[in-house]
């Protein structure tokens, strides 16, 4: 089984939305062939060139190690990556304040300087065989959630508290990605 991930350039960011739609339309155009891109050198797996996207398919076994340079790649060149297997677009920014942070998720997801969008998003796929979603920021602090919105916050001491829905995470990973810290005090935390 095969895996596909889709780079391309986009002005301002995007939804999911828009990005599924993108990778749609292309996928029923025809590759084009000559000289590749310089993207594409870069890219490992099977890179397939589209008139304005670049297609990379990997295998299964592969996909983590492989997505995460295709990811890095993308950022570098300032570019949207969208995965279909998981239905997430990979935008350049808005970023957070801590240079290095890593997403990490239980499915095998690692992100590193996630853009925020991202981080909204993949909170959502929380499930039985997805079971986390944590911002690192190594060796400073630390914040997940497991599925029922179990909240843990590392920075010397590790805490929880059960918060209410998902909007109330997506929250606390916002403030938490840009430097705020509301989510410390609206909640009440035991070690």
């Amino acid at each position: 089984m095969s895996v596909e991930l889709m780079v391309w350039d986009e002005a301002t960011p995007i939804s999911r939305d828009r990005a599924r739609a993108a990778y749609l339309e292309v996928k029923k155009t025809e590759p084009v062939s000559g000289e590749l891109p310089e993207i594409a050198k870069e890219l490992p797996g099977i890179v397939t060139v589209y008139r304005d996207h670049v297609l990379v398919t990997m295998d299964l076994d592969t996909m983590d190690e492989m997505s995460a340079q295709v990811f890095t790649a993308a950022r570098a060149h300032g570019l949207v990556c969208y995965d279909p297997q998981r239905d997430l677009v990979h935008n350049v920014a808005p970023l957070g304040v801590y240079e290095g942070m890593q997403l990490h998720t239980g499915d095998g997801l690692i992100v590193h300087d996630p853009d925020l969008g991202l981080v909204h998003d993949v909170l959502a796929t929380m499930s039985p065989q997805n079971p986390f979603t944590a911002l690192v920021t190594f060796g400073r602090h630390f914040v997940q959630v497991s599925p029922g919105f179990e909240l843990e916050y590392k920075e010397g001491t590790l805490v929880r508290t059960m918060v209410d829905d998902l909007e109330e995470v997506r929250r606390a990973f916002h403030e938490y990605a840009t430097g705020e810290r509301g989510f410390l005090t609206r909640h009440e935390w035991s070690a």
